[in-house]
């Protein structure tokens, strides 16, 4: 009998597991495939980083020639994956089975089935824990499109062993992931189109930050919006779509499908178990992570809350707690941020502007900030949201390096605390986080710089000075 068994070895799993050995638990962990470390090590973050710095080195080579660079001739885009792939084999060392095992973990290989509330069978070994974690992730979603299941598309499970640039490159879907390797491919010099249904990309992000979104990546993205893929034809090489009711097509080299995820809950038989699924497959948590059953819980994409492998490894940290001391600690997203690694990069914290009846915004462009102006990389905004007390409830930023310099807001937020707060940190300059020195800036000279309190100084300085 085990304390806790984790089924799924991502950054979630490997969280549980982790922190439940280290505090002297029985700990098995399940993983179907032969390595561990999830979608974010071998298909997701650590590769799509590796590409986008390498596309980025690439185009930065190309368009430097006012400083005397000139760079030309095609990309060898299996000597570009032989680096992203090292980058994902130096990061695996820390997630290998060894490592895990020397904690204490016992680690299966396979795919479990649920027996009992508390019972699995994995690969013909029945094994019973006290509590159960399923942090299983997500997969790609494959929209009912005709001509698809025969068609050769890449996604961002194969996109990663490709060894032949092709001229052209069409996306379904235009969520983070898809464009942020999008804008990869195109700096590589691939003709890229991304077909979107809806009217815009990056549909959760402020409004404002959308906008210049689609505004920057326009220039090096083809966008088709309101787009509804019908069919593929030639092996994925022809699509067909309807846009303003009229079908349209175009012809690609290759196709790369993007059109978001769909929970990894198959084949675990969960019905037995008292776990509950949405209509859209994903496992039903509460606000402490359990499921119906108070023996399971689960984490990461698995739960359809906010698919980020921070997100999977903050829900892992809570469920160590409340599944071994059957404590109730609750999840909150409020403060919860991420980043869309887009060049430039894209930040989102809190409420945007949409979302908030009664607020002030603070708003400041980088090209009012001297360390941008000095790197030529001007081009971008940052925006903080407060109530009228001037608390801070958003903050949202498009900019070079926009996910570090950004950092110091979700300090603040995450203790409740006020606008001020950035005014009174000291930023050495010049430095790029001064954004957040002249942004929260405009506060004081709201406050001080307007109504009586000008009036009343000028009373002050007359008389008394």
């Amino acid at each position: 009998m085990y304390d806790i068994i984790i089924i799924g070895g991502g950054a979630g799993g490997l969280t549980v597991a982790s922190g439940a050995a280290s505090l002297g638990a029985k700990t098995a962990l399940i993983e179907k495939r032969e390595s561990l470390g999830g979608d974010c090590l071998h298909y997701g973050c650590v590769p799509s980083k590796a590409l986008i710095e390498a596309a980025n080195e690439i185009h930065a080579a190309r368009n430097n020639s006012y400083a005397g660079v000139e760079a030309s001739g095609e990309v060898d885009l299996g000597k570009i994956m032989e680096r992203v792939n090292r980058s994902v084999e130096t990061v695996q060392e820390s997630d290998s089975k060894e490592r895990f095992e020397t904690m204490g973990v016992d680690v299966y290989k396979g795919s479990p089935e649920f027996l009992g509330d508390r019972r699995l069978e994995v690969g013909g070994t029945i094994l019973e824990a006290k509590k159960i974690v399923i942090a299983t992730g997500s997969s790609v979603n494959k929209p009912p499109i005709e001509g698809l299941e025969t068609a050769d598309y890449w996604t961002n499970e194969t996109v990663f062993q490709q060894t032949e640039l092709p001229r052209s490159l069409t996306f379904i879907g235009a969520g983070p992931v898809g464009l942020e390797i999008a804008q990869a491919f195109a700096r590589l010099g691939c003709d890229v189109t991304v077909l979107e249904g809806g009217s815009t990309i990056l549909k959760k992000e402020d409004p404002s930050i959308r906008d210049k979104a689609m505004e920057i990546l326009s220039r090096e993205i083809t966008f088709i919006t309101e787009a509804r893929v019908e069919k593929v034809s030639d092996g994925g090489k022809k699509v067909y779509y309807t846009k303003n009711g009229k079908e349209q097509s175009l012809e690609t080299d290759k196709l790369f499908l993007a059109a978001g995820r769909k929970p990894n809950t198959e084949g675990m038989n969960l019905t037995e178990t008292g776990v509950f699924l949405d209509d859209k497959g994903f496992v039903h948590v509460d606000d402490t992570m359990r499921t119906g059953n108070p023996h399971v819980f689960a984490i990461g994409d698995v739960t359809g809350h906010m698919p980020f492998t921070h997100v999977a490894g903050e829900h892992g940290k809570l469920v160590v707690q409340n599944a071994l001391y059957s404590l109730k600690r609750k999840m909150s997203y409020e403060t919860m941020p991420w980043n869309t690694y887009t060049t430039p990069e894209i930040f989102h914290l809190g409420k945007t502007r949409e979302e908030v009846e009664e607020a002030y915004v603070y708003e400041t462009r980088l090209n009012e900030v001297d360390r941008f102006v000095a790197e030529h990389a001007t081009e971008g905004f940052v925006k903080i949201i407060t109530d009228r007390k001037g608390k801070i409830i958003g903050a949202h930023a498009i900019g070079r390096g926009a996910g570090d310099w950004m950092q110091p807001v979700i300090a603040v937020m995450n203790r409740g605390g006020h606008i001020k707060e950035l005014s009174d940190m000291v930023y050495p300059y010049p430095n790029h986080p001064a954004a957040l020195e002249a942004v929260s800036g405009q506060y004081w000279r709201l406050k001080l710089f307007s109504g009586i309190a000008p009036v009343l100084s000028r009373r002050y300085l007359k008389w008394f000075l």
